[in-house]
């Protein structure tokens, strides 16, 4: 299991993508664009999709993920890949659509470790009262960004 990554600058800042057995596995904020390039095609698609969907020309994502986390975590993650592109929705929706509307923090918790921003869109989940709230331990800025990207691409 050898683990590669690359760099792609994107309007948010250089992303860290990183791969193992040809799944995405994470996507990193990082603050300096180091020299890390990889032949692996999962990664060369998975820098195309991310500057199409920058540019405007991709609402959806298509790669092979590998979500490292609880099996909770994992239905939330797949829940918030049901979240349209341009669109937002709360905690609260988010833990009514798995059928736990108790699980509002633990759903929080769930998308502050969500390792594959962007593609897995927890930037689309904001606060009851239309806040937007934490970002995947992210700066609230980046979820602003990518919230503005879609609408003005809608």
């Amino acid at each position: 299991m050898v683990c590669q990554s690359i760099i792609v600058s994107s309007p948010v800042g250089f992303l860290k993508v990183s791969a193992e057995n040809n799944r995405i596995t994470s996507i990193e904020f990082v603050n300096e664009q180091s020299i890390e390039e990889s032949d692996l095609p999962v990664l060369t698609q998975a820098k195309n999709q991310l500057e199409e969907y920058f540019s405007g020309s991709r609402k959806t994502f298509d790669l092979p993920l590998e979500m490292k986390g609880t099996t909770f975590q994992k239905l939330v993650w797949n829940q918030l890949l049901e979240v349209p592109y341009g669109q937002t929705c709360s905690y609260q929706d988010i833990a009514n659509q798995i059928a736990n509307p108790k699980a509002v923090r633990a759903i929080g918790q769930a998308n502050k470790a969500n390792a594959i921003p962007i593609v897995i869109p927890c930037h689309r989940v904001i606060g009851k009262n239309q806040s937007l709230t934490g970002y995947a331990g992210k700066e609230i800025d980046k979820k602003e960004k990518l919230l503005s990207l879609e609408k003005q691409y809608q």
